[in-house]
């Protein structure tokens, strides 16, 4: 009777479950009691108590501390609310994880972006330290560099920085290359002569844009440091000069060498002085007309034709933008 009984309710389970579209295992399940406890690990903080870390972390005594300096800081008082590792988590969850310390924000410096498609639009120009005659004595260098011809307009050495020399020699350079006011645009990092209040002042009386590096970049003032490089590197450099007199007594022969005899490969092998006082088309078609006559005695030897000569950059970029 209790077997019938039985195999009776089965039955009746499983049209139940058929109807329902449910398989009986989860008709059980459903029947089996649930604890209220079952999800909640036992170990897991309290509403309350999370809040209360919160507020401490927060609070006006911790709110520019790290989590394991607060809970040091607790323990050493006798306190103790939970781990640093639930700290963090509570804080995650409140979007809190991030530099607690209030430092003072830095300026967002934009990066510089000059143009020059003639000579005296832009000029570059940095100050280097050369080696005097006993290893703690230097002097410095400062070159002033137009970054479309590459000429040097102006340069002086000096045994110490001074943003004074530094107004010497911009107004100097400005007066021979006849600068008229909002022509031309000044590029040099951010050292204290270049910063200098009285080149500032300068700038404003001969109506002269200035410009600098952001800080910590080392490209946004190439001409000057490729000039630099080809001084220091040119055979005949010596490793130390004998006084101030022998540094400028080399320098001269250097920049006098560099602006008119020096071919730049970044201005079709071009001189200097050539790009600067606009005879570089006279010279392009110089080289050219050569090229037509060795052309025309020996076709056979140019197999892509008459070559062409190339000729200067029609712009000049310090950080040329992207193409959009």
């Amino acid at each position: 009777m209790k077997i019938a009984e039985r195999n009776r309710k089965q039955h009746t389970i499983e049209e139940l479950c058929d109807t329902l579209g449910i398989s009986r295992s989860t008709w059980y399940r459903s029947l089996k009691p649930k604890s209220p406890d079952r999800r909640t690990p036992p170990r897991k903080l309290t509403d309350g108590e999370r809040t209360t870390v919160l507020s401490v972390l927060n609070s006006e005594t911790f709110q520019d501390e790290a989590v394991p300096a607060v809970y040091t800081k607790l323990l050493d008082d006798g306190i103790y609310l939970c781990s640093p590792r639930t700290m963090y988590r509570i804080l995650k969850a409140e979007k809190q994880v991030r530099e607690r310390r209030h430092d003072r924000a830095h300026p967002v410096y934009t990066k510089p972006e000059l143009l020059a498609t003639g000579p005296n639009q832009v000029w570059s120009w940095d100050i280097t330290k050369i080696k005097g005659p006993k290893p703690w004595i230097f002097y410095d260098l400062y070159v002033v560099i137009d970054i479309f011809s590459r000429c040097i307009v102006s340069w002086c050495i000096t045994e110490y920085e001074s943003g004074e020399q530094a107004r010497v020699l911009i107004g100097t350079a400005c007066a021979r290359e006849g600068i008229e006011r909002h022509q031309l645009t000044v590029h040099s990092d951010r050292g204290r002569a270049m910063r200098s209040k009285c080149l500032a002042n300068l700038y404003g009386e001969l109506g002269v844009r200035s410009s600098f590096n952001r800080p910590h970049v080392s490209n946004d003032n190439p001409y000057s440091e490729s000039h630099f490089k080809t001084l220091k590197y040119r055979p005949g450099y010596p490793e130390r000069f004998g006084s101030i007199e022998d540094a400028r007594s080399h320098m001269q022969r250097f920049f006098e060498w560099y602006n008119a005899e020096h071919y730049h490969s970044g201005i079709a092998m071009m001189t200097p002085s050539d790009v600067h006082t606009g005879k570089a088309d006279e010279v392009c078609q110089k080289r050219q007309a050569v090229l037509a006559t060795a052309h025309k005695a020996h076709p056979e030897r140019f197999v892509k034709g008459v070559p062409q000569v190339r000729g200067v950059p029609e712009e000049v970029w310090i950080n040329k933008p992207n193409a959009a």
